[in-house]
């Protein structure tokens, strides 16, 4: 069981990813100035650096291996998605200071219907594009084929299944957890269910041809696994919510937790 590696993915998933919005909430607004990146965005510079390289080691230890060009790529995508991303959730951060609503389409916020030229409103809906779509996809496509090939890896040739060590199922909580934050907050499901399928697809082929998972193998399973659910619960949790379904009527897609957190904090604020 690589311990290194899931101990340092671990770790920078939930301080330097997660850890952001959990800064913003705690920190005052105006303890930095707003015309200068604030201790998230820090937070945000760190990732960009930490995950091209926690990516790389993975791929080091894969046993299936990738084409330099391909691999090359790969981290450029990865670098340049979190670098869309850290521009764009950046704005957003300020922009929630003066009444931009996450729930609502970016022409529809009340902020921005008072813009002035209206045309302003056609730059922050590139701006939202590049982070809602073409940065996530650079982001999170070679992330998570990273994944897969690493647990492409994890067969090996024995009677039955390795059984994971302790540190594993010490980890196994954390990262679910933050799998189901991808899920949720990025907005990840389709491309972490065709991940998840193609994992449970791989079992199935390697078990009949006598290879079972290793420790790796069955940590990432188990986590994919955990996060599913913890999603299936957020979303039955959330589905008769009065707040959400009256400000997102006919809500279909899962919620952000960052939308719920606003939406109620709003609904208190007027109580």
């Amino acid at each position: 069981f690589h311990l290194d590696l899931w101990l340092s993915f671990t770790f920078q998933n939930w301080i330097l990813d997660v850890g952001r919005p959990v800064v913003m909430l705690v920190l005052p607004a105006d303890w930095l100035p707003l015309q200068h990146p604030g201790v998230a965005d820090y937070l945000h510079f760190l990732y960009n650096v930490t995950a091209p390289l926690i990516l790389l080691k993975m791929l080091e230890r894969s046993p299936r291996m990738l084409p330099g060009l391909a691999v090359r790529l790969g981290i450029i995508a990865v670098s340049m998605g979190t670098t869309l991303h850290l521009v764009a959730d950046s704005i957003t951060r300020r922009l929630l200071l003066i009444g931009y609503q996450l729930h609502l389409p970016v022409r529809e916020n009340p902020i921005m219907r008072n813009l002035k030229p209206s045309a302003l409103v056609d730059f922050f809906e590139l701006l939202f594009y590049y982070d809602d779509t073409v940065g996530h996809m650079m982001w999170y496509v070679p992330f998570f084929l990273v994944l897969v090939l690493f647990f492409n890896g994890c067969f090996s040739r024995r009677e039955q299944e390795e059984r994971m060590p302790p540190s594993a199922w010490m980890l196994l909580a954390p990262n679910a957890a933050y799998y189901w934050y991808l899920i949720t907050e990025g907005q990840t499901f389709i491309l972490f269910t065709f991940t998840f399928f193609a994992m449970t697809t791989t079992v199935m082929h390697q078990r009949r041809r006598g290879l079972f998972l290793n420790s790796d193998g069955l940590f990432m399973f188990y986590s994919f696994s955990a996060a599913l659910v913890l999603v299936a619960i957020w979303v039955a949790c959330l589905w008769n919510d009065s707040i959400l379904r009256t400000k997102v009527p006919g809500l279909i897609y899962i919620p952000q937790p960052c939308t719920v957190y606003t939406l109620h904090l709003h609904q208190m604020s007027h109580i």
